[in-house]
C-alpha cells in the first residue's frame, strides 16, 4: 500500500542541507532579515488595496480589517518561529508539514507556496506598473493602454509589469549577498514613503470621512479583512531562506515578531489616515496614497512618494520571489519535482533553474491578468499555509515532545486557535470563485504528486536525502 504519509524527520531535514551539489550560501545577517520581512510584505497590499477595500468593502473599517489580519497573522507568525528554530533549511511550510504531517500534506503544501509567492510577486508587478505609468506620465511619456493593462481591461500586454520581472530576474540571479542588499536599499525607499505619507497626511484629515464606520456592516469588515490579508502574505518568505542566514536560532524570532508587530502598526495608521483624508467611496483607483495626498493639492508629495513606491515594491518582488525560488528549490531536492531544478550555481549559490521557471510564470501572470484576480489568489493560499504550519507546530509537541526547543510557542493552544480559526474564517469571506480556482489549482498538483512526485521522492528510496 502507498506510503503517502511517510514523514521526514528534523535530523534528515537538516542533514540535507550539507550535500554540496544543493549547497546555499549562509550570507544574511539580522537587519536584513528583518527588512526582508518588511521588503517581502509591505507592498501592494498597503499601497493598492486599501482604497479599493475601503471603496467596496469595509469603508473606514478597513482599519480593523487590518487589525483582524495583523493578530491572525503574528498567532500564525509565532508558529513558524518555533518550527524554523527547529528545523533552520529552505522550504517553509513545506518543510515543516514534510517533518510533522506527511508527504502528500507537504507536497500540497508546497504546490500551494509556489502559488502564492509566485502570485504575490505578480500582483506587485501590476501595481508597480501602474505607478511607472503615473509617474512617466507626469514627465509627458503616455504609453498606449495596449501596454500597460490587462486583457480584461482592454489591453494586450502589461509591459511595465514585464520589465519589473525582468529587473527582479537580474538582482536575483546575481546571489543571495546582492538580494539581501537590494531588498535593504528598496524597502528603506518605501518605509520612507509611508513615513512621508503619514507625516503630510496627518495634518490634511477630515474626521467627518470617518462616518459612517462601516457603512458595508461587519460582514464587509471581514471580507476586507480577507482581501488586506494580503498585505501581510509573504512574511512566512523569510522561513524559505533560512539556509542563507547567519544564526538562524536567534535570528529569525526577532526579524519576524518584530517584523509582523511594526507590520501592523503601519497598515492601521496608512489607512487611518487614508479614509481621513479621503471619503472612502472616492478610494477605487489604482495608487490611493499619491490620490489622497493630490486631491488636497499636495502634488510634490505625491510625486514622491510615487517615486519611492516605485522602488520600493520591487522590494516585495524581489523577496517573494527568492522565496519561491527556494521552495521550488527545497520540493526538487527531495525529489518530488526533477533533481535539476534545485541543482546551484557554484560561484553564486543560486538555483537557476528554479529562478527562471518562477519568472517566467511570473511574466505571464502579471502580464494578462487584473490585480483584484491575483491577489485573492494570493490570499487563500497564504491563509492554507498559515493554517497547516500551526497545525504542524501543535502535531509535533505530541510527536516529538522530548525536541529541543528554542523558542516555544506561548499558551500554545490559544495561539493555535487564533491563527487556525482565523485563516478558516478569512478563506470562507473570499468569493466563492477563488475557492474553485485554488481547489483546482490543487487537484492538478496531485495529479502531478501521483504521476511523479511520490515515486522519485527520496524518502521512498534506498539513498534518502542524498
Amino acid at each position: 500500500m502507498a506510503n503517502f504519509f511517510r514523514r521526514k524527520s528534523i535530523e534528515q531535514a537538516n542533514k540535507i542541507t550539507e550535500v554540496e551539489r544543493f549547497k546555499l550560501k549562509r550570507e544574511l545577517g539580522s537587519l536584513q532579515l528583518l527588512l526582508y520581512v518588511l521588503g517581502a510584505t509591505i507592498g501592494a497590499g498597503i499601497f493598492v488595496l486599501p482604497g479599493t477595500t475601503a471603496a467596496l468593502h469595509a469603508g473606514p473599517g478597513v482599519v480593523v480589517s487590518f487589525l483582524i489580519g495583523g493578530l491572525v497573522t503574528i498567532a500564525v507568525g509565532l508558529a513558524y518561529v518555533e518550527f524554523a528554530a527547529m528545523a533552520p533549511v529552505a522550504g517553509s511550510a513545506y518543510t515543516y508539514s514534510y517533518i510533522a504531517l506527511g508527504e502528500i500534506i507537504a507536497w500540497m503544501i508546497g504546490w500551494d507556496l509556489l502559488l502564492e509567492f509566485i502570485v504575490i510577486s505578480s500582483t506587485v508587478a501590476v501595481g508597480w506598473s501602474g505607478y511607472v505609468d503615473s509617474f512617466l506620465q507626469s514627465v509627458g511619456i503616455h504609453l498606449p493602454g495596449a501596454l500597460t493593462k490587462d486583457i480584461a481591461h482592454g489591453g494586450v500586454v502589461n509591459l511595465p509589469a514585464v520589465v519589473g520581472w525582468l529587473i527582479v530576474a537580474w538582482i536575483a540571479m546575481s546571489g543571495i549577498k546582492n538580494v539581501g542588499r537590494s531588498n535593504m536599499l528598496f524597502t528603506m525607499a518605501k518605509v520612507g514613503a509611508i513615513v512621508l505619507f503619514l507625516a503630510i497626511g496627518a495634518f490634511h484629515v477630515n474626521p467627518i470621512n470617518w462616518t459612517p464606520f462601516t457603512p458595508f456592516g461587519w460582514s464587509g469588515v471581514m471580507a476586507g479583512a480577507a482581501l488586506v490579508f494580503f498585505a501581510f502574505t509573504g512574511f512566512d518568505g523569510v522561513t524559505t531562506v533560512m539556509e542563507e542566514v547567519k544564526n538562524p536560532q536567534k535570528t529569525i524570532p526577532k526579524a519576524l515578531i518584530g517584523g509582523l508587530s511594526v507590520l501592523t502598526l503601519i497598515y492601521a495608521l496608512v489607512a487611518l489616515v487614508l479614509t481621513g483624508i479621503v471619503p472612502f467611496p472616492e478610494l477605487d483607483v489604482p495608487n490611493p496614497t499619491v490620490y489622497a495626498l493630490q486631491s488636497v493639492g499636495i502634488q510634490w508629495g505625491g510625486a514622491i512618494i510615487a517615486v519611492s513606491v516605485i522602488f520600493g515594491l520591487l522590494a516585495t518582488m524581489i523577496a517573494n520571489t527568492t522565496s519561491a525560488t527556494r521552495v521550488l528549490f527545497a520540493m526538487s531536492r527531495d525529489g518530488l519535482l526533477p533533481e535539476r531544478i534545485a541543482q546551484t550555481n557554484k560561484k553564486t549559490g543560486v538555483p537557476v533553474l528554479s529562478t527562471i521557471i518562477v519568472v517566467g510564470t511570473g511574466i505571464l501572470l502579471s502580464g494578462f491578468l487584473s490585480i483584484g484576480e491575483l491577489a485573492e489568489f494570493a490570499n487563500i493560499g497564504g491563509l492554507t499555509a498559515f493554517a497547516l504550519t500551526t497545525v504542524s507546530v501543535v502535531v509535533l509537541r505530541y510527536t516529538r515532545p522530548d525536541q529541543p526547543r528554542i523558542f516555544k510557542v506561548p499558551a500554545l493552544w490559544l495561539v493555535a486557535t487564533i491563527g487556525v480559526g482565523g485563516c478558516i474564517v478569512l478563506i470562507f469571506s473570499l468569493p466563492l470563485f477563488t475557492i474553485v480556482r485554488f481547489m483546482i489549482w490543487l487537484a492538478i498538483g496531485l495529479v502531478i504528486y501521483i504521476g511523479y512526485g511520490y515515486k522519485h521522492a527520496k524518502m521512498g528510496s534506498d539513498n534518502e536525502n542524498l
